[in-house]
């Protein structure tokens, strides 16, 4: 191995990265953190995020745990559940949590690899009326819009969920239609673990 190792890894976010109908062991976040620790046995991890969290509560209750582990890798990907949670969602806040949230982490770490992605901005899976659906997706686009400025200002990493082919593939995801499979965790790992590699020059071992 030749590449960039990674030393200590803090995940935040909602379920998404905290996981829903899979065993922790199949999280996307901890398949890519296993695979670090297969180049680094000495990889200190946490995953942060919490099921249902908003960004406002990864502001106030992920980023200082977060900074306290002194990671040189991060991933923060919050924001649907701004979206789904609300009848009408707070584009306005979104825009200020998120610019929060990654300049703090960027002030407290400032040579760590940073990273975020957009959300999907469409669910093909789940039961919506058309009014319900349309709000989803505009409101999802403008939060993603949001998200990649943000990361942009502070040099972070912004992952291209939205519009992956994946997203079409129903084994991708679990009953519910929203939230990943273990097919999906594994999909977003290894197809993470390909970008980070090529972004950040990150060593991996996915095969273990």
């Amino acid at each position: 191995m030749s590449g960039r190792v990674v030393r200590a890894y803090a995940a935040l976010g909602d379920s998404f990265t905290a996981g829903r109908d899979s065993i922790d062991a199949e999280r996307w976040a901890d398949l890519l953190a296993a695979g670090m620790r297969r180049v680094n046995p000495e990889l200190r991890y946490e995953n942060l995020a919490v099921d249902g969290a908003t960004s406002a509560e990864v502001l106030e209750g992920q980023v200082e745990p977060a900074l306290a582990l002194e990671p040189d890798f991060v991933t923060v990907i919050c924001g649907a559940n701004d979206v789904l949670l609300s009848t009408r969602p707070d584009v306005a806040g979104y825009e200020e949590r998120i610019d929060a949230i990654l300049r703090r982490l960027r002030e407290g770490l400032p040579e760590a690899m940073l990273v975020t992605a957009t959300a999907p901005e469409g669910w093909h899976f789940m039961d919506l009326r058309p009014r319900t659906e349309k709000r989803l997706i505009d409101a999802t686009t403008d939060l993603n819009g949001l998200t990649r400025a943000a990361a942009e200002r502070y040099g972070v990493l912004c992952l291209p969920v939205a519009g992956h082919p994946a997203l079409r593939d129903p084994a991708t995801f679990s009953a519910d239609g929203l939230h990943p499979s273990t097919a999906g965790h594994q999909t977003v790992a290894r197809e993470s673990a390909i970008v980070l590699g090529e972004h950040f020059g990150i060593d991996f071992d996915m095969e273990g």
